[in-house]
């Protein structure tokens, strides 16, 4: 795959809102690991490897388990995801996936364990990373360099 290129460094005034909203999700109430851990889960479905070895790494470095890391393609069948991590999981893949629509069971799921601000959160971080995953796939941004931190929010 030929690198088409650098959507960050050609479109610095594009990313700039998207940058602005990733500033507004550090100070959410939904908890950085599991933000990461929806980051990293939606680049599975679109196939981002720049995203997969940016959200890898940050997750590692904040103590994730390779074997969560290695189960989040199955958390449906897997014992180590908590009720409130399997909700967002499924809040995020209907989300990406909306030409299934957002079922009334995802939902109503996803309100047991989280506020309905928490909820607009955790549509926003979905609905960017989508964002940023169609630019890396769109350009072919390769995976593999990413260092931990290196687009880290300045609070």
């Amino acid at each position: 795959m030929e690198h088409r290129l650098n959507p960050l460094e050609k479109g610095m005034g594009a990313f700039k809102s998207l940058f602005g909203i990733g500033a507004y999700l550090a100070k959410s109430t939904v908890e950085q690991p599991l933000l990461h851990l929806i980051y990293f889960r939606v680049s599975q479905i679109n196939g981002c490897a720049y995203c997969l070895d940016m959200h890898s790494k940050d997750l590692r470095a904040e103590g994730e388990t390779e074997q969560r890391l290695y189960m989040v393609a199955g958390w449906r069948e897997a014992i180590v995801f908590t009720d409130r991590e399997r909700a967002a999981l499924a809040w995020a893949e209907a989300v990406t996936n909306i030409t299934d629509g957002v079922s009334t069971e995802v939902y109503e799921e996803a309100l047991k364990y989280f506020t309905e601000a928490e909820l607009v959160d955790l549509t926003l971080a979905t609905t960017t990373i989508n964002s940023y995953n169609r630019f890396n796939v769109a350009f072919q941004v390769p995976g593999g360099t990413y260092q931990v931190g290196q687009f880290a929010v300045k609070h």
